[in-house]
């Protein structure tokens, strides 16, 4: 049995389909499904053993009352909106709760492999996974450090994976539901077939208009690191996820653009509000991956954007 947190949502919907596809459906989701919230519409093709609300899941793990043959747990669970200025909804959501898992999954020997972020470096430019290099720059940022750093000071005892993935800019199929927390690609994908037109926004950082850069990651890739970790033998670490290579902006809307055949780029000034916490070029070190002993290649962003293309098409 496999347990996925945030099972209905973006990446953790896609360790579901992957788990299927091995011919597996005795998977346990956790999720927070609310009013109005289409993110349901990620398991309609799926199939799992089981569904509980994360408050409810919360209260099993504190009275131990979970099945005894896990093979790992994915936990993907959080409040991922960066804009969320709720401290306290922020920490319980993606510390307290994370906690209760890591202390679980310790004591009971399961793998666990846990979803951080790229979040945690700020606006530095070495994406190195060291301390010096943490500065978040919103409490988003800040629960996903608090939660490594607790990881970092039980790993020396830990006799069981620990993985804390740091995930770069991760897009894909499956994200619709997510609004403006949607990744870039699926956000330029739609302004470009509803209204013919990419808004990027004018230089900053030191960089011209549009050419901001990020470490684009597809949700295939991101799965298989997930799954390369959840087996085999016991590794610890807190490991960067993403490509290891920047791409601008640019490169993503003219991607767009040429493979459906129209559209243009509009450049726009940035918000006042979040000029100060903005990440302009973010590049994964792939050391740590590299070495726990990752090998696989990943796919271009023009390889990966052109098969979501196909999807969103569809």
């Amino acid at each position: 049995m496999y347990i996925v947190t945030g099972g209905a949502g973006f990446i953790g919907s896609h360790l579901v389909e992957n788990i299927n596809a091995g011919g597996v459906s005795d998977i346990i989701v956790v999720d927070s499904i609310g009013k109005d919230d289409e993110k349901y519409k990620n398991l309609c093709d799926l199939s799992i053993a089981d569904y509980y609300d994360k408050d409810e899941f919360s209260l099993m793990l504190s009275n131990g009352k979970l099945p005894c043959n896990i093979k790992a747990v994915f936990h993907q669970g959080a409040c991922t909106d960066t804009m969320e200025t709720d401290g306290r909804f922020m920490l319980e959501n993606n510390f307290t709760f994370s906690k209760k898992i890591l202390e679980y999954t310790l004591k009971n020997k399961i793998p666990l492999v846990y979803a951080s972020s790229a979040s945690t470096y700020g606006c530095g430019k070495n994406f190195s996974e060291r301390a010096e290099y943490e500065q978040p720059l919103n409490v988003y940022g800040y629960s996903k450090l608090l939660f490594d750093q607790y990881v970092r000071k039980l790993l020396p005892a830990a006799e069981s994976t620990v993985i804390g993935l740091r995930y770069f800019n991760v897009y894909g199929s499956r994200e619709t539901y997510k609004g403006r927390m949607a990744s870039m690609v699926y956000q330029l994908y739609r302004q470009l077939k509803t209204t013919g037109k990419a808004k990027l926004f004018e230089g900053s950082g030191g960089y011209g208009n549009g050419e901001q850069c990020r470490d684009f990651i597809s949700v295939s890739d991101v799965v298989k690191i997930n799954m390369f970790f959840a087996g085999g033998k016991v590794k610890k670490g807190i490991v960067n996820c993403g490509t290891g290579k920047s791409r601008t902006f640019n490169d993503i809307a003219q991607t767009i653009i040429s493979i459906i055949g129209s559209g243009k780029i509009e450049y726009i000034e940035m918000p006042e509000n979040i000029k100060s916490k903005y990440q302009s070029f973010t590049e994964a070190d792939l050391s740590n991956l590299r070495g726990l002993g990752y090998t696989q290649e990943f796919a271009s962003l023009e390889e990966g954007v052109k098969q979501c293309v196909e999807y969103w098409n569809r």
